[in-house]
């Protein structure tokens, strides 16, 4: 006697590696609110492109993401919403209220995540240091400008040639976005 199955036979699903680039605290009891939970490394200035990766990767970890604010400082266009597993995540941006060095999170099951925001044109290594710096449960907190203000002086060049006295990739990602003259 044979049998007949409407199951097709098994197939290999290729590993989807995490399109954000990431470093979170680890989660557990904390008795205070922290400054920041981790911190995100965009690969560019486009929030459009960047978020929806960032809220695919945190969704599992948090809960649904269901807000998203940003200072504007450092972003040319901020979306009103963005599209996520299924669901709509609205964007917001505050000038005052906000380091323009972080973004904040809001999950309806497990409340707010403040991340440092490295910006997309630091250099990997400076870029490592900050990601180690924020998600470290152990490090002194720090508010997400600080950090960037201490791997700056600590860093003070990550040009080829220090001495051409042209400011470094770092110094220069801290300005404002100023869109390109016609």
């Amino acid at each position: 006697m044979s049998a007949i199955t409407d199951h097709s036979s098994p197939r290999a699903v290729p590993f989807r590696a995490p399109s954000a680039r990431l470093a979170l605290k680890p989660l557990g009891p904390s008795p205070e609110k922290v400054e920041l939970d981790g911190a995100w490394w965009p690969r560019s200035r486009d929030l459009s492109d960047e978020l929806p990766a960032l809220a695919d990767v945190l969704d599992p970890l948090w809960g649904r993401v269901t807000r998203i604010a940003v200072n504007p400082r450092y972003w040319p266009v901020i979306p009103q919403r963005i599209f996520v597993n299924g669901h709509v995540v609205k964007v917001g941006w505050f000038t005052t209220e906000l380091d323009p060095h972080k973004i904040l999170l809001l999950s309806g099951t497990s409340g707010r995540w403040d991340l440092l925001v490295i910006p997309p044109e630091v250099s990997a290594p400076s870029a490592a240091r900050l990601m180690t710096a924020a998600s470290a449960s152990t490090a002194p907190q720090s508010t997400a400008t600080a950090l960037l203000t201490a791997e700056l002086v600590d860093t003070p060049s990550t040009s080829a040639d220090a001495d051409t006295g042209q400011p470094d990739r770092l110094t220069a990602s801290m300005r404002p976005y100023a869109p390109p003259l016609p």
